[in-house]
């Protein structure tokens, strides 16, 4: 069989002040045909894991462009026409074919498209015709809309957050893929509008518990799959908000009903579904009581919305200008985006002592820089940290230590949240020697961070990612959903 594979993804927050454009692809990740890394990224997993079915089931890939940008601010046109048509010519190129089998994210929104996914996707399909299996991964902080799954045979989400489980799907899509294009299935795909908007970490109950169900459904009396569609509440899209979606073999009607079944489990649940959020004075007193009960461990403080997973710029100084205030002395922070700072202490090298002023550069709600007199620890061209099986870098970076203290800082270039511990310890950082670990993430970090800290705490300070969605101002989201009614189902 002839499989042709590519990857196209970013997660646009339509509310963020940072543009996106094919420099930020090319600054994050950018793969030409054929080359592609041997290990996956967060949306790229089905070329890798075709290529390591290839030989044994006799396939032959054709694999087109990967890109990936750090989450941001809505797509230039140019760019996403540009990668767009690279894709579109590689697949006409490579007909026939017997599959096409994409990485997606499924929240990219470009001038004049809401839906970029379902546009690929739709462009796809008139390509290769109505008989060739077209099957996508996504990730769940995405937009279920009805084009994509009407040019879709297969979709399936990540069903962890953290993300941990992006390469274990991204073969589930491929399995389910080749076994459609062979003709052993027929999947049918069925969805559910929850009619809610939440944030729905798989860390902690009762989410947890859902989503084990979940994964004990697949595979048993024709239920192929089934993802969570957890919604991505920073885009003003028409199709915002939480879904379930069901693959069956042939079998809509029960799709139907397990997909509804499911999203109003998942809907009595809402209230008890997203981790505390406490205030940046509540949080930092937290983890000095939790440090001081634990000696041998950090506690992790996550600024939970200055996090540029979520499409922001990741300058913030607010939870970090409150520590320096209450004279915390001993801490690491991963990460301040600043691609001026990095440049003055490559500049100045590695020991210098140098008067910087960084972050708060990207708006108002950032806070206001922070000036100090700060010694160059590190100064590298291309900082990195892990996320599972995937390399991810920052970019030109630098690590400044504040005078007189142990605060170390990470500054880097390539906007990126923090998502292993050893972002620290890949520039000479000890993280179990600090009191306090600040990181930006909302929850990404967990599986990598929770293991070595005294506690885990999340933090809610002020930035530019919409947090409310009560008041956030969304023009092109019409229907009813939840928390912005009380009771969607009860409105008409």
């Amino acid at each position: 069989m002839r499989i042709f594979t590519a990857s196209l993804a970013t997660e646009t927050n339509t509310f963020s002040p940072v543009p996106t454009d094919r420099a930020s692809f090319e600054a994050a990740f950018y793969a030409g045909p054929g080359k592609h890394p041997e290990t996956p990224t967060l949306c790229s997993s089905p070329i890798v894991a075709l290529r390591r079915r290839a030989s044994g089931d006799g396939l032959t890939i054709i694999e087109g462009t990967a890109a990936w940008a750090e989450p941001g601010g809505l797509l230039q046109r140019a760019a996403y026409e540009g990668l767009r048509d690279e894709i579109l010519s590689q697949l006409r190129a490579a007909l026939p074919v017997d599959a096409v089998i994409l990485g997606l994210h499924g929240a990219m929104v470009a001038q004049g498209y809401d839906d970029c996914e379902g546009d690929l996707l739709a462009r796809a399909r008139e390509i290769v015709g109505p008989d060739v299996t077209v099957a996508a991964e996504l990730d769940p902080h995405s937009h279920l809309t009805p084009k994509r799954v009407a040019a879709a045979d297969i979709l399936a989400a990540f069903l962890e957050f953290p993300h941990t489980d992006f390469y274990e799907r991204g073969e589930h899509v491929v399995h389910l893929g080749l076994k459609a294009a062979r003709g052993e299935i027929k999947p049918v795909i069925s969805t559910f509008d929850c009619r809610m908007i939440q944030v729905l970490p798989t860390s902690r109950e009762p989410m947890r518990s859902f989503v084990d169900r979940i994964k004990a459904l697949q595979g048993r009396d024709g239920v192929l799959s089934v993802s969570v569609i957890h919604g991505f509440m920073a885009a003003d899209v028409p199709e915002m908000g939480t879904r379930i979606m069901v693959l069956t073999d042939g079998d809509k009607a029960k799709g139907d009903a397990l997909a509804e079944q499911l999203g109003r489990e998942l809907y009595a649940m809402r209230d008890s579904l997203a981790m505390e959020m406490l205030t940046a004075d509540e949080g930092i007193a937290r983890a000095l009581a939790a440090r001081a009960e634990n000696h041998a461990k950090p506690a992790v403080i996550a600024d939970v919305w200055d996090n540029p997973g979520g499409g922001v710029a990741g300058d913030g100084t607010i939870v970090l200008r409150n520590m320096l205030e209450r004279g915390v002395k001993k801490l690491g922070v991963a990460t301040i985006w600043d691609p001026i700072a990095v440049t003055f202490c490559h500049a100045a090298g590695e020991g210098a002592v140098i008067e910087l002023r960084f972050g708060g550069k990207a708006g108002p709600q950032a806070g206001e820089p922070i000036d100090a007199t700060v010694r160059v620890v590190r100064a590298v061209e291309e900082g990195w940290q892990s996320f599972g099986p995937s390399r991810v870098t920052l970019g030109p970076a630098a690590l400044v230590r504040i005078e007189g203290t142990e605060i170390d800082i990470i500054l880097n270039t390539n906007r990126t949240q923090t998502f292993e511990p050893d972002i620290f310890s890949n520039l000479g950082v000890d993280p179990l020697a600090k009191d306090i670990l600040l990181i930006k993430s909302t929850n990404h970090f967990y599986a990598g961070f929770a293991p070595i800290a005294a506690e885990v705490i999340y933090v809610s300070a002020p930035s530019s990612y919409p947090s409310n969605p009560r008041a956030t101002n969304y023009r092109k989201l019409t229907r009813p959903i939840w928390p912005r009614v009380p009771d969607p189902w009860r409105t008409n």
